[in-house]
């Protein structure tokens, strides 16, 4: 049977698709008069720009610097911190200055409050010492962060390393032309140096945030580059394995900036400058090399999976994380790290969120779903997972460490910690910091008189404070730090008395 096709035609005048044609682009027209409006009104609503944002410091290290090793990379942070002084501290307008302001000379932000620069590169030696450990701390950070595992591995007998990454310590402007091949650069020198000190003695690489990718970078290319010394194990806080995803796209606001010449639009967080070791602002260059160094890491480790024999040269890797965090996305911690390693006695610990707050219907149904997708292994796998968790019923208040080993046994041990009152969770922040950190910490000092971040509490309306209300609300010291440290020592070989 012959199947006829026939095709129908609607006529069109010509005057009517000239005039739908011409609806729609008074339609366009309009939509776009709109966006710019709107765009025009974002850019208008955003704080203006401080000398702090805007200065370039000549003195700070790139690729282009003619600096082969970290002696010279130390002198040259030395005329930094004095062209620092001299193009801010010296030039800072009055309207800029307050008691909180970490540029002004002698106020409770400032830096120099402390008899150590903790925002410089410190290096501590040990007459003999026994293992080497090079500290790399995160994107907008500074060695500070790291200040308290410093202490007790000197004391234990490492000769220690607390590296500061280009961009950082001293203005967030720092941050906007920042590569992350510069900061590998230094963690290179850092090694090499740490190295040349302790003879054939084993060196740790402990990485914060960001700083935990620039140690994997570092020992995935160390693998094949023999000239290169060896970590013998890694310890990463916050493991910034995997970003959020609105850092894939973050990087067209800054070129659209660029093209614009719309300096603020170089920033995703203007803020004051209130943290004496921390920047409050952030620029967009800084989270899209966050995501670049991720995205380098799957690449090396793709590379490496291909041999099995490169593939069980990596070292074992400690890592801690928070089961909720709002900086990384803590399952690609498993998915494109732990799961990728090979059977080489690795471990992730992950602190739970405090279950009591469930009584208070106060977590939210996202989140709680969310941890139970991270907590729940099913498999067995190439590493151990310990969980530090209250929602064991019979161990309550006190927390349980629930182990799942490589071969997919569940163990529980009893831990005497318990969570401090108010506190609902960790966070990206407070993973590596004690509860007596001066700064960030819960424990007042009588004898510090600088500004304490870590343990205010507030009540009242929003818009009050110089600080938001979110950023002191944020979690920046870590309950259980006692418990880290002994995990820390025992993996370098140091018992923890």
């Amino acid at each position: 049977m012959d199947i006829k096709i026939t095709n129908y035609w609607v006529s069109v005048p010509k005057w009517m698709i000239a005039k739908i044609l011409r609806a729609i682009s008074y339609i366009l027209v309009g939509a776009t008069t709109v966006a710019i409006i709107g765009f025009i009104l974002y850019i208008n609503s955003l704080p203006d720009l401080s000398i702090w944002h805007t200065t370039i410091l000549k003195s700070e290290y790139n690729s282009d610097s003619k600096v082969s090793n970290l002696k010279e990379y130390m002198e040259l942070e030395d005329r930094l911190f004095d062209e620092l002084h001299t193009k801010i501290y010296d030039k800072l307008g009055e309207e800029q200055r307050s008691n909180i302001n970490r540029y002004t000379k002698g106020s409770l932000s400032d830096p120099d409050r402390s008899p150590i620069q903790w925002n410089r590169t410190m290096v501590y030696p040990n007459k003999d010492p026994k293992i080497g450990v090079l500290m790399i701390h995160g994107m907008s950070d500074s060695p500070y962060s790291l200040n308290a595992q410093t202490k007790y591995l000197k004391d234990k007998g490492a000769y220690v390393i607390n590296l500061r990454m280009p961009g950082h310590g001293t203005v967030p402007s720092g941050l906007v032309e920042l590569k992350w091949q510069d900061m590998a650069s230094v963690v290179e020198m850092g090694m090499r140096y740490l190295a040349e000190q302790i003879g054939d003695k084993p060196i740790y690489m402990m990485g914060y945030s960001t700083g935990a990718p620039l140690a994997l970078n570092y020992t995935l290319k160390g693998i094949t580059d023999k000239s290169l010394p060896k970590p013998k194990g890694l310890i990463l806080y916050s493991p910034a394995i995997g970003v959020t995803t609105a850092a894939t796209f973050a990087v067209w606001q800054s070129r659209m900036g660029h093209l614009l010449a719309l300096d603020k639009l170089a920033w995703t967080n203007i803020m004051p400058e209130y943290d004496p070791y921390k920047y409050g602002s952030f620029s967009v260059n800084a989270g899209d090399q966050v995501y670049r160094l991720a995205i380098e890491i799957q690449k090396q480790l793709d590379d490496i999976s291909r041999d099995t024999s490169l593939l069980s040269k990596i070292p074992p890797i400690l890592s801690f994380a928070s089961a909720v965090d709002a900086t990384i996305e803590v399952p690609d911690i498993i998915n494109k790290l732990y799961n990728r390693l090979p059977d080489n006695n690795n471990t992730l610990v992950l602190f739970d969120i405090n279950h009591n707050y469930q009584a208070t219907q106060l977590i939210s149904p996202k989140t709680e779903k969310s941890i139970k997708s991270l907590l729940s292994f099913k498999e067995s796998h190439n590493y151990q997972v310990d969980i530090i968790t209250n929602r064991v019923e019979e161990n309550k208040p006190n927390l349980t460490q629930v182990t799942l080993d490589k071969l997919g046994n569940i163990h529980q041990k009893r831990l005497d910690l318990r969570w401090a009152k108010g506190v609902y969770s960790l966070s990206h922040l407070a993973i590596p910091i004690s509860p007596y950190d001066k700064v960030y910490g819960d424990i007042v000092d009588k004898n510090y008189n600088g500004i304490r971040l870590g343990s205010v509490v507030s009540h009242g309306e929003n818009g009050v404070l110089a600080i938001p209300a979110n950023y002191l609300q944020r979690q920046r010291w870590n309950p259980f730090h006692s418990y880290t440290r002994g995990r820390v020592l025992d993996f370098v070989g140091f018992e923890d008395k």
